[in-house]
């Protein structure tokens, strides 16, 4: 038992830091996690919506420091404890977006290991039964260390933590992820090879014939029978392949720009996800920065999830002269962690990105 109890001391413990570790990367869209579970689709808490990144920052250091101090032995019934009521609370989250088909990825380990909800929901069953068998056995868990130097490796981790949590609000991850990473091509990552897998979903086609309802099941075609139709039944049997990027577009006025904008040979974006919540103490560098893009032959746009009335008052506002595009608010949160925030690209492939902290740092070629 003591041998067991080691072995899951070292793997629970591994894996809260790790899980830790990337979000610690990218808190601010962990936050945005945390606000789709808050959000009115979910659990519509909505006081709480104003402190997502604050939690984000308090949860992602939390999980690294307890990770560190059941691997060291530091306070182990505090920290086995912490952990008990952390998994509880997570399994239960995973376990209702899963069965209730909420949120679909939970941000478990952010985006470098995306898990579908019933993937998250059984990692987190098996990651409690190991807990359970460490708080039951918890005598067993002894100190490899000094309690000094306890407090050493504990305050260390707990500012290193701090800073790179810091380091990467005021500017951007440290390791991008996502599919809008820096040398990425978004029209590759758009477009679906042609022998890729397909859905394949089960049509359930209820008629009434001879008096009696009848079901009819095909893979999509209608189909032949004498009777009067009533409803249908779709089902997804098997999930074929998805683009890396599949909600992204350029629009203006209902009409999608995509390919031709990203066509161009040098094309500046600024984009500002919610023009409401959008800081806009740098408007000065935007402008500088639009009219130096300009001069070098770059094709220079804004886009925004904000309707047009909002558009046209920030341009009035700020003296923004560079077109407003529209684009869904979730991929534009996803492509950069900064509102605003700017990316170069040429011919679709990101050369750069910007936090708008980081505007000053712009230059062209």
């Amino acid at each position: 038992m003591k041998i067991l109890v080691n072995i899951l001391r070292v793997f629970v413990g591994s894996l809260f830091i790790f899980s830790g570790l990337v979000k610690i990367n990218d808190p601010v869209g962990f936050s945005f996690k945390l606000e789709e579970y808050f959000g009115p689709t979910v659990f519509d808490i909505e006081f709480l919506m104003p402190y997502t990144l604050a939690l984000a920052i308090f949860i992602v250091i939390l999980e690294v420091v307890l990770g560190l101090f059941l691997l060291i032995g530091f306070k182990p019934k505090l920290t086995i404890w912490t952990m008990l009521l952390m998994i509880t609370w997570f399994t239960f989250l995973t376990w209702y977006s899963a069965y209730y088909n909420k949120v679909t990825d939970c941000g478990c380990f952010g985006d470098a290991i995306p898990l579908t909800p019933w993937e998250s929901f059984t990692k987190d069953v098996f990651l409690l039964i190991f807990i359970l068998i460490i708080f039951y056995k918890i005598d067993l868990i002894k100190p490899i260390i000094n309690f000094k130097n306890q407090i050493i490796i504990s305050v260390i981790s707990l500012i290193t933590s701090s800073a790179i949590v810091y380091r990467v609000i005021e500017h951007l991850p440290i390791i991008d992820f996502r599919p809008y990473n820096t040398q990425a091509n978004i029209i590759d990552n758009m477009t679906i090879p042609e022998d890729a897998p397909r859905d394949i979903w089960k049509y359930d086609w209820k008629f009434t014939v001879d008096g009696s309802e009848k079901i009819i099941s095909t893979s999509g075609e209608y189909p032949s029978v004498n009777g009067d139709f009533i409803s249908v039944e779709t089902k997804l049997i098997e999930k074929g392949y998805e683009a890396p990027i599949h909600d992204f577009s350029i629009e203006l006025n209902d009409e999608d720009f995509s390919n031709e904008l990203l066509g161009e040979e040098k094309l500046l974006m600024f984009v500002l996800y919610n023009l409401s919540k959008s800081n806009f103490e740098l408007s000065s560098d935007i402008i500088k920065k639009s009219n130096e893009a300009v001069k070098k032959g770059y094709k220079v746009i804004g886009i925004t999830a904000s309707g047009i009335d909002k558009q046209l008052e920030v341009k009035d506002q700020f003296g923004f002269e560079f077109d407003f595009y529209t684009c869904d608010e979730t991929a534009l949160k996803t492509i950069i962690r900064s509102n605003p925030g700017a990316l170069e690209i040429k011919s679709g492939t990101i050369i750069n990105k910007w936090h708008y902290n980081d505007f000053n740092k712009i230059k062209f070629d």
